[in-house]
Order: C-alpha cells, then sequence, then structure tokens
C-alpha cells in the first residue's frame, strides 16, 4: 500500500528549516561579530552543525542505549518491520532495540538511507503484535516524511547553544570580562527558545500525520490508539531516574516522556487523548467507505 505525501507537512518542514538555517547564521554572525572573530566562529557553528547533522542519529542511539540487531537475533521484529516498509513502499531502515523498562519507540536518521528505528524490550513485552505494528508504521511514517532531518538541525542548535553556556560558566570562573560572556550566554539562551518555539508550531503537526501514516500502512486505526494509550499508561511505572536519563531524546518518541510538570507543559507531542480522538475520527472515515 502507498502512502501519499502530507504536503502540509513538508511546507511546514521547509519553513521551519529555512527559519532554523537564518536564526543560526544570525547568532554565529552575531556572535562572531561580538568577539570580533567572525571566521573562527563560522567555523565552529558550521563545524558543529555539520557533526550534529552526520552524527546526531547515532549519538541519539548512544543515549537512550540501544544496540543495532541482526535478523537472527530479532526475526521478528526484522520480518515485520520489513512487511511493513514493503507495504509502504520505501526501503527497509536499520533496527535497533534498547533495553530497558520505558515503553517506547523513535525513529531518527538523516535521511531515508541512515534511517534508524529503536524500540524497546518493554514496549515489545506489553503490547500485542497489532499494536507493534501501528507503531512501527508510525515510525515508518516518521522517516517517509523526512521529518528527522528538522529534529536534528533544531539539535545542532540545541548542541551549539548548551556549548557555548558552559564555555561561559568556564570562563567566567577563569576570572575572563564577564559582560561580552553574559551577552554571548544571553542570546544562546535567546536563540534556543526562539528554536524551541518554531519546532513546537511543527512538531504536533508531525505526529498527527505520522498518526495519518501509520493508519495508511496498516488499516488499523485503533491498533495505534491501544498502543498509545498502553504507552502512556506505562511511564508511571518506570523509575523516576530512567525517565529522566531518556528526556534528552523526548521529541523522537512516539510518546513523550514527562517526568516533571515543566515537560508536560512545553510538550513537543499532541496529548495522547486528541491523538486518539482523530484516530477515532479516521476511524468513522473508514467505516463510512
Amino acid at each position: 500500500m502507498k502512502t501519499s505525501r502530507d504536503w502540509g507537512l513538508q511546507i511546514r518542514m521547509t519553513i521551519v528549516m529555512i527559519l532554523l538555517a537564518t536564526l543560526t547564521i544570525g547568532f554565529g554572525a552575531f556572535i562572531g561579530l561580538y568577539f570580533q572573530n567572525l571566521i573562527f566562529t563560522v567555523i565552529f557553528v558550521v563545524g558543529m552543525s555539520f557533526v550534529q547533522l552526520i552524527y546526531g542519529h547515532k549519538l541519539a542511539l548512544k543515549a537512550f542505549g540501544a544496540k543495532v540487531v541482526s535478523a537472527e537475533e530479532y526475526p521478528e521484529l526484522h520480518s515485520t518491520t520489513v512487511r511493513l516498509a514493503q507495504q509502504a513502499d520505501m526501503p527497509t531502515p536499520t533496527i535497533a532495540v534498547a533495553d530497558t523498562k520505558i515503553t517506547n519507540a523513535f525513529a531518527t536518521g538523516r535521511s531515508t538511507s541512515t534511517a534508524t528505528i529503536c524500540v524497546t524490550t518493554s514496549l515489545m513485552e506489553v503490547l500485542t503484535q497489532e499494536e507493534l505494528e501501528a507503531v512501527i508504521a508510525h515510525e515508518l511514517a516518521h522517516i517517509k516524511n523526512r521529518d528527522m532531518i528538522v529534529m536534528t538541525a533544531a539539535g545542532a542548535i540545541a548542541a551549539i547553544v548548551s556549548m557555548i553556556i558552559r564555555w561561559g560558566f568556564v570562563f567566567r570562573s577563569r576570572g575572563q570580562n564577564a559582560t561580552p560572556i553574559i551577552v554571548a550566554m544571553l542570546v544562546a539562551v535567546v536563540t534556543y527558545f526562539v528554536s524551541f518555539l518554531l519546532m513546537r508550531a511543527l512538531s504536533r503537526y508531525r505526529e498527527y500525520s505520522a498518526d495519518r501514516g501509520a493508519v495508511s500502512i496498516t488499516g488499523d486505526p485503533m491498533a495505534l490508539a491501544s498502543a498509545l494509550k498502553t504507552i502512556s499508561n506505562s511511564m508511571d511505572s518506570v523509575p523516576k531516574k530512567d525517565l529522566r536519563d531518556a528526556e534528552g531524546i523526548n521529541a523522537f518518541m512516539i510518546s513523550p516522556i514527562k517526568s516533571s510538570h515543566l515537560s508536560r507543559l512545553i510538550s513537543t507531542h499532541p496529548t495522547t487523548e486528541k491523538r486518539v480522538e482523530k484516530l477515532q475520527e479516521i476511524t468513522k472515515e473508514l467505516n463510512k467507505k
């Protein structure tokens, strides 16, 4: 079954990418001119962005403790993913598994050729086969939409900002002139906040789009709805430390980790209830046909 391209998502992604690129260039130019070393700043910003884009997906897997697995290790998981990828008319991504009590899954990679789908051991234990297929189809939809590249780009800005803030504290502790360092740190924080708002404007739409894409692959919206409920409810039984350790890749996950009141407030995902409502609407539309 071929999935149709979500042009609404593609247009939003293009606009956000242009704005993120403009923001990064403006941020780098300001810092460079302010410290009167534009060449070094350009090299630093471009270099950090390049490293994040090339290796960001590997860092996400490493942060979650995920390992790429073979078909011999997880034959059913591989055969399911291969079949769903064929139904979606796309290449089969690399498959990784994270041995954790967190019930979740995510896709990462800068392109379809470098894409990886990661599922947790807990996810495979608690979901039915139909629910697991729905989750994998959701991640395949993310890959086919190529929307991980935007998340990776946003991650590059976050990495640059984080490094500048850390360096700022180091330089201040060594007795360096505080004024330019404080200004740089403030500009870095503002840059990160603006990039976050841009991602917030896109990320909720991309989750709805991936949900629709999953349904177009499996034809079973209620299996995904059931999986989302199970994943959301399972968070209460996961140790808080495990949740905090994995919160850095929240934006990539099918259901966000909510270890604090603040994370709930600034979540990049729609609520599970709203996603389930959308899937119920899709079910009604399918039943009419």
